[in-house]
């Protein structure tokens, strides 16, 4: 496991996701991301507000998607 605070271009078969444009999907600010056993793509990638968890689909290309996850959650 290896946790990187600044950001790492990586791919899938369909988008190459720089900085920008994974904080204009997530409308939020990167933080830091979680790499597991020398994979290219992260399993965690924290922002400012979200946990977002990379899933990765593989049926005829790879590819992934992203689930945003509240930080902070407010209970009343």
């Amino acid at each position: 496991m290896m946790l990187v605070c600044e950001w790492r271009n990586f791919s899938t078969d369909a988008e190459t996701y720089t900085l920008e444009l994974f904080e204009e999907m997530i409308g939020d600010e990167f933080e830091a991301m979680m790499f597991e056993d020398d994979q290219d793509i992260p399993s965690y990638i924290w922002t400012v507000n979200y946990v977002v968890i990379v899933k990765r689909n593989t049926r005829m290309y790879n590819d992934i998607s992203f689930t945003k996850i509240p930080r902070n959650p407010v209970c009343e």
